[in-house]
């Protein structure tokens, strides 16, 4: 079993309850990483939910996470011919940490077979030319799983210099050669530095308050394409959308994220 795999499994607990382990390999800044939260509650409504594509993940983050026990409570939110929700909830100490909503549906019938995409995965150079984000103290995921920035927009973590535009483009695998599935979609969307500190330096606090994942494709690459943009920062907040391609040009994953920004020097 793949590390991630253990990481995010569940135990049993009683009806729509499940003891979990938060694991503290999966942590930005010594946080665990919200993807990562995120696929760790989708797998636990995976366990009682009759669909099991998850089209639509969305979680408020309430409160700090730590490393160690939780537990993840789900309870239904309705069913209809093509979708079925449920909500998780996830506790610390009886705290609630995260609320989430998790749309699903049955690939297997139903679906319209329109595709048309008005957008295509970033242009990025080989990955020997890109620039590898280091697992720094504390930033355990980044022993798990291979970023590569763009040159391009790595100028603030490699010479220091700032660009007009806040977005990171880049390319990312599982260290231990994991294939990417749907639960890892959720990982991914969060796996890159926040795009805010191409603009305006690694000083910045950016702690998630939100965020949406929509799951479109199934990946068949070993390495992702990523693109990340914020471009509205005001009021202590900044929003991120990406996107998430494999590299036969199949759209992974859309997702939208909005944050807290704080500069901390």
């Amino acid at each position: 079993m793949y590390k991630f795999d253990r990481d995010i499994s569940l135990r049993q607990l009683g009806e729509k309850k499940f003891d979990a382990n938060i694991s503290p390999d999966w942590s930005v800044n010594n946080n665990p990483n919200g993807g990562y939260l995120m696929a760790l509650l989708a797998n636990a409504v995976l366990q009682h939910a009759d669909m099991q594509w998850i089209t639509i993940f969305t979680a408020a983050f309430l409160s700090r996470c730590v490393p160690g026990p939780a537990t993840a409570t789900v309870d239904s939110l309705g069913k209809s011919t093509r979708f079925e929700r449920w909500t998780v909830e996830l506790s610390q100490k009886r705290q609630k940490k995260i609320h989430a909503v998790c749309t699903l549906t049955d690939r297997n019938k139903g679906a319209d077979q329109v595709c048309h995409y008005e957008a295509a995965p970033p242009d990025l150079p080989k990955q020997q030319e890109c620039v590898e984000f280091p697992a720094l103290p504390g930033y355990t995921i980044f022993q798990q799983m291979e970023v590569l920035l763009d040159p391009a927009c790595a100028g603030w973590l490699t010479t220091g210099k700032l660009v007009a535009r806040s977005e990171h483009r880049g390319w990312i695998r599982f260290r231990d050669g994991r294939p990417f599935d749907m639960l890892s979609a959720l990982l991914v969307v969060d796996s890159f530095p926040p795009p805010i500190l191409a603009s305006q330096g690694m000083v910045a606090w950016v702690p998630t308050l939100e965020m949406s994942v929509n799951v479109r494709e199934l990946p068949a690459t070993e390495w992702l394409k990523c693109v990340f943009r914020s471009r509205f920062l005001g009021s202590g907040i900044v929003e991120e959308d990406g996107t998430v391609w494999d590299e036969n040009g199949t759209l992974v994953a859309i997702s939208r994220q909005v944050a807290q920004f704080r500069k901390t020097g």
